[in-house]
């Protein structure tokens, strides 16, 4: 009888001695797979165990076989996973916080580091807290992203020991201006270190609910020729781009002329309404409710983001005497209406329709005369003063 293709596995009774099973009779068919190690990880990508030759179960006692051969195949019906960085978050505040969420979700290794001691809340979203630099560029992260405030980020730079760090290390910062962090960088970092500045344009209360639509601004400064590198950086600003966010590459000047009007301008009238102390009314319309809105949002950032904004942005001085001059010249238009208005009921005389050789002063009483008599009203001191004495 010709031996079948496949593997055929015989029930037998439990009185029986089991005897080893030839390794010759079991046939593995592995079809198109393809081992590719991705970097950072030894893990080949998902496999599929599917069966050929099914057959209905037997029943004990029959001659029926079993399904046969299994066929190890690579999945087609999935994409290869993106590869996976260890990203060193440095500055572990609410924003720092913010993105580690998502860096997490994507299967990402984060390791956080700030001056002030985070560890609980690293350990809440699956990071690694290091109070020290030095334990943290041990590490060797593939990635250091600067979350710092912007009034802090140099003497962050400068604190942190470079030579334990690979020496193709890339750095990338979130700061909201970008001339200053590049200029820092370049002069801070090794020639070898790959430098990418990045604004991702919104933040916890703008973002919750995703970041699908919001810009993500990016230069990349310095990126090596070195295809690792390459696919490194690549890596790294498809974070964004799997979240949906609108990727919008643009140079860190031409990022500041315009972050002086989009985020400097509001923030700087955000905080103007807050010394206002607007309160929400039982009238309140829908343009009044967004300026409520723009307060909450404006507000809630500290003072020192605010003011990172105007110190380290040379279009804000600018700008600020632009507002400055629309607000007098907006005051000057509506107090020269009123002023206006003034005048004409001060000064200007009206023709009354019924008599025409009529005057009224405006505000005043009429000083009329009729049949030439003199209505006894003159106010004349010299004229009465003569009359009496005579």
């Amino acid at each position: 009888m010709a031996a079948s293709p496949s593997a055929r596995l015989h029930h037998q009774p439990s009185s029986w001695r089991r005897s080893p099973t030839p390794t010759s009779n079991l046939q593995f068919v592995a079809a198109r797979c393809r081992w590719r190690r991705l970097p950072g990880t030894a893990a080949a990508r998902p496999l599929r165990l599917r069966a050929t030759g099914a057959a209905p179960p037997p029943s004990f006692g029959s001659n029926d076989s079993l399904p046969g051969a299994i066929e190890v195949e690579e999945r087609e019906d999935q994409q290869p996973p993106p590869p996976r960085l260890k990203i060193a978050v440095v500055g572990f505040g609410n924003y720092g916080q913010f993105l580690t969420r998502t860096l997490v979700a994507q299967g990402h290794t984060v390791l956080a580091h700030s001056r002030s001691d985070y560890s609980a809340a690293a350990a809440g979203l699956g990071a690694r807290f290091f109070p020290d630099p030095h334990d943290l560029c041990e590490c060797h992260p593939d990635v250091v992203l600067l979350a710092t405030s912007i009034l802090s980020a140099e003497s962050v730079v400068r604190s942190l020991p470079l030579h334990r760090l690979r020496r193709d290390t890339l750095f990338a910062d979130v700061l909201s201006v970008k001339e200053f962090p590049k200029n820092l960088l370049l002069g801070a970092l090794p020639e070898e270190f790959d430098i990418i500045c990045t604004h991702p344009m919104f933040g916890p209360e703008s973002a919750g609910n995703g970041w699908a639509g919001l810009p993500f601004v990016f230069d990349e400064v310095r990126v090596g020729d070195c295809p690792a590198r390459r696919a490194r950086a690549e890596a790294f600003l498809k974070i964004f781009e799997r979240e949906g966010c609108r990727m919008v590459e643009m140079s860190c000047a031409e990022h500041d002329a315009h972050a002086a009007g989009t985020q400097f301008l509001t923030h700087t009238v955000g905080r103007m309404l807050a010394m206002l102390e607007l309160r929400s009314t039982p009238i309140n319309t829908k343009g009044y409710e967004s300026l409520l809105r723009l307060v909450d949002n404006t507000c809630s950032d500290s003072f020192d983001l605010y003011n990172g904004l105007f110190m380290y942005n040379k279009n804000s001085t600018e700008l600020l005497n632009r507002l400055e001059w629309g607000m007098d010249a907006v005051k000057k238009r509506l107090f020269d209406g009123l002023h206006d208005v003034l005048r004409k009921q001060l000064f200007d005389f009206e023709v009354s329709p019924e008599d025409p050789a009529e005057l009224v002063v405006a505000g005043g009483d009429p000083d009329t005369e009729e049949d030439g008599e003199d209505d006894g009203d003159a106010v004349d001191g010299d004229e009465s003063g003569s009359e009496g004495n005579n």
